[in-house]
């Protein structure tokens, strides 16, 4: 079981680094193009393991309403939110501002295998 894991860890961090500077995608979508729907968590869990890598852009996956559910596992709970304003994506109360606008659903945006 932990190969598999470490599998999916490894495939959700290649869907993650396809998203765009300025653009936002959420746990839940990253799951279903991966094909594992009821993964969303397992998808937060990557994301949390995933700060000890450089190249892994956590901060632009965000929940299902834009909300940035993640912010507590950075180093600093408002460099999330520091990251996503440098790339010029407006968050206000904890949430990404325009998050339909500036979603990216890997579904629509990769061609599945």
């Amino acid at each position: 079981m932990k190969q598999d894991k470490t599998n999916f860890f490894e495939l959700v961090y290649q869907v993650v680094r396809l998203i765009p500077p300025g653009r936002v995608s959420s746990y839940g979508a990253i799951a279903a193009y991966l094909g594992s729907k009821g993964s969303a968590r397992m998808v937060g869990w990557a994301m949390n393991a995933s700060h000890q890598q450089t190249d892994i852009p956590a901060h632009r996956v965000v929940n299902r309403q834009g909300l940035l559910s993640g912010k507590h596992h950075f180093s600093d709970p408002q460099a999330m939110q520091r990251l996503l304003e440098k790339e010029g994506i407006a968050v206000e109360s904890d949430r990404v501002k325009d998050f339909d606008r500036l979603f990216w659903d890997p579904s629509q945006q990769l061609h599945l295998r």
